[in-house]
């Protein structure tokens, strides 16, 4: 009796996580084939013929990756990838056809295809590592979405100040727009949480978040992190999408950007200018739909004049310009900052509230670290604090710097009576209603103004706090000696 012909050996894939896969094609020994270079990497495959047959599949929430043939027998593969990304928008669909072209991989990308792989399957590892970078990319994004729920709902920039104001105002105005930003302010400052503000209000907020540091990137190495390299274009070589590919459909936050090399400045000028990008080792474009939010520290117009930044890649950057102003330029938001940190990083034992003088000393301090150096002063001096109060010798920073405003001043200037109220937002609402109304005379009309909001919500907010309006004056709960 004769022995089975034996089977093609797989190569051994990349080691990794099993994933949840769904293949969709109207050959059974294609099936059978894709089930079998998928099976040493231990991931649970579902085969089916038809998108009938594929329905209850779709619905299962563990779902990682669709591999979906273009042609099905009675029915459009296109249609099918279309209805994957309407309806399962996070799971990603990797397209496989005997009908390989530009034009079908073009059209499959822009309705939001991972990748494209083509019939005959002759490189069995490219299949699987393409099959396990999809499912890295749906992990990705899930654990954005899992991190930005546990933070809390969206990211929010902390301060009443009218800079931050006027920033709030303009990125809420950009969230039909899909132009690239370009955000510029010091370390520290909050670029990133600007380009999640962006990114959660945009029609992208569906899609992955995905931050990269230039300046951290070596020059040697830049390209292949940005853009991906194929299998073999180095040494060592196995295969990477790169995070333009890794950010489809979503944001990709380039930080630092002044730090990207003059060469490679005019390799990303191209993939914004066309929205294609070419892997190391590629011999042709994918085309990437992105929104690029660009964000440094230094001058970039500077840069330009001295030849060290490419002028028409800074035009293609600086269709939006957002500036965030240093935390020396808005102290009156310290008072609100502290609050914040201080129930951020709250301790097990319960609220702690802050003293004047502390207050005074973080009001008078120059922070060249920004709201960053603010953030890391709070968590530090909880941590050495006795007690339910936060007091100036907790605090890691010295005393008012030269030619600062005095302690008084500068408490004045961020409501210094807030050190005073227990460690809640609420009290802090109330506080600023009621030095609204100090400083309007009691008009409602011009306190809802100096906060920035509107009469109805003005009013809304009064009665939250037992506060009431007759016509345009404020009687109630308020104390007429505060008003004045």
């Amino acid at each position: 009796m004769s022995s089975p012909p034996a089977r093609p050996a797989v190569p051994p894939g990349p080691a990794t996580r099993p994933g949840f896969v769904l293949v969709v094609d109207d050959e059974p020994l294609l099936l059978r084939a894709l089930a079998r270079i998928l099976a040493p990497d231990r991931h649970r495959v579902v085969l089916a013929e038809t998108p009938a047959e594929a329905e209850e599949t779709l619905a299962d929430p563990a779902l990682d990756v669709v591999l979906l043939d273009l042609r099905l027998r009675g029915a459009d593969g296109l249609d099918l990838l279309d209805w994957i990304k309407r309806e399962r928008p996070e799971v990603e669909v990797v397209v496989i056809t005997g009908h390989a072209s530009i034009e079908s991989a073009v059209d499959c990308m822009r309705q939001g295809a991972f990748d494209y792989l083509a019939k005959p399957f002759d490189d069995v590892h490219r299949v699987r590592t393409t099959v396990q970078k999809a499912i890295e990319r749906r992990r990705l994004v899930a654990r954005n979405r899992e991190l930005e729920a546990r933070l809390g709902s969206r990211p929010e920039l902390i301060g009443r100040s009218p800079a931050i104001r006027r920033l709030v105002r303009t990125i809420e105005s950009l969230r039909h727009n899909e132009s690239h930003v370009l955000i510029q302010g010091e370390s520290g400052t909050g670029k990133e949480l600007v380009a999640r503000m962006l990114h959660e209000t945009s029609r992208r907020r569906g899609g992955p978040f995905v931050p990269v540091d230039c300046g951290a990137l070596p020059e040697s190495v830049i390209e292949s992190e940005l853009f991906g390299h194929e299998r073999g274009a180095f040494t060592g070589a196995v295969g990477a999408p790169g995070l333009f590919r890794v950010a489809e459909g979503g944001t990709l936050f380039l930080d630092e950007v002044g730090e990207i090399p003059l060469a490679m400045q005019a390799k990303l000028l191209r993939a914004l200018q066309y929205k294609e990008v070419r892997a190391v080792g590629a011999a042709a474009p994918v085309p990437v739909d992105i929104r690029v939010v660009a964000a440094t520290h230094r001058d970039l117009a500077a840069m330009v004049e001295t030849g060290r930044f490419r002028m028409d890649l800074y035009y293609r950057l600086h269709v939006v310009r957002l500036e965030i102003p240093p935390l020396r330029e808005r102290i009156e938001d310290v008072p609100l900052l502290v609050q914040h940190f201080l129930a951020k990083h709250a301790r097990s034992d319960g609220p702690i509230t802050i003293e004047q003088d502390a207050l005074e000393r973080l009001m008078s301090h120059d922070w060249p670290g920004n709201v960053r150096e603010l953030e890391n002063v709070i968590e530090s001096a909880l941590a050495l604090a006795r007690g339910p109060r936060l007091r100036a010798a907790d605090l890691p920073i010295g005393r008012s710097r030269a030619g600062a405003a005095p302690p008084q001043t500068a408490a004045r200037a961020g409501e210094a009576a807030l050190a005073q109220l227990p460690l809640s937002l609420e009290a802090y609402e109330r506080s600023a209603l009621e030095r609204a109304l100090r400083e309007a005379g009691g008009n409602a009309t011009d306190a809802a103004r100096r906060l920035g909001i509107g009469r109805s919500t003005f009013y809304r907010k009064l009665g939250k706090h037992g506060l009431r309006a007759h016509d345009d004056t404020v009687s109630g709960l308020v104390d007429p000696a505060r008003i004045g």
